[in-house]
């Protein structure tokens, strides 16, 4: 059985949290993110610790207790450090660069891909064949990170596409790497 929603969450002095009409509110140096809790759920702030307790020991209670104790973890995380995701770009001639607030990606089609910017997302190129995405709110900096490498996931056979950093490919030999001789 987890235990994660027992946890206490501590607060940084620099992070202010609010839990008002079932909605948590936490504010920080890298923004403000609101989250809306489930009316089973009781949030309470008191002395620099958030914590969340549930009613019964029921499985939906029990379930809703460690989600909720760990958005609130995250939300706090996100608003102090802030996430981000590191995408990788293999291939030949395959390459990204900012203009302005939009990604331009060149990944082997006929034309450019264009992605722009979301508010809440930060997107940096350092590099012509790396790309960085950050953001407060995790969710959607990992959700904008997968769409981003959805434009061209990366194939098995020669590695060419866009991938996560940490991300390990698994390759396939070709056609000819599987006949006997």
């Amino acid at each position: 059985m987890s235990r994660i929603g027992r946890k206490p969450i501590p607060v940084p002095a620099s992070v202010d949290v609010k839990f008002d009409n079932g909605v948590v509110t936490v504010k920080g140096s890298k923004g403000t993110l609101t989250q809306k809790i489930h009316p089973l759920l009781t949030v309470t702030v008191e002395d620099g610790v958030v914590n969340v307790t549930r009613p019964d020991d029921l499985k939906e209670s029990r379930s809703l207790h460690g989600l909720t104790r760990s958005l609130i973890a995250n939300m706090i995380e996100g608003v102090t450090n802030g996430f981000k995701k590191e995408l990788d770009v293999n291939g030949v001639g395959y390459r990204v660069q900012k203009q302005g607030s939009d990604l331009v990606m060149n990944l082997g089609y006929s034309h450019q891909v264009i992605v722009s910017e979301v508010p809440g997302i930060t997107i940096e190129a350092p590099a012509p064949n790396k790309n960085i995405i950050s953001g407060p709110d995790k969710q959607l900096v990992g959700q904008f990170a997968a769409e981003v490498r959805e434009k061209r996931p990366p194939e098995p056979y020669k590695g060419k596409g866009i991938k996560y950093a940490a991300e390990v490919v698994r390759r396939k030999e070709g056609k000819t790497g599987g006949k006997g001789k």
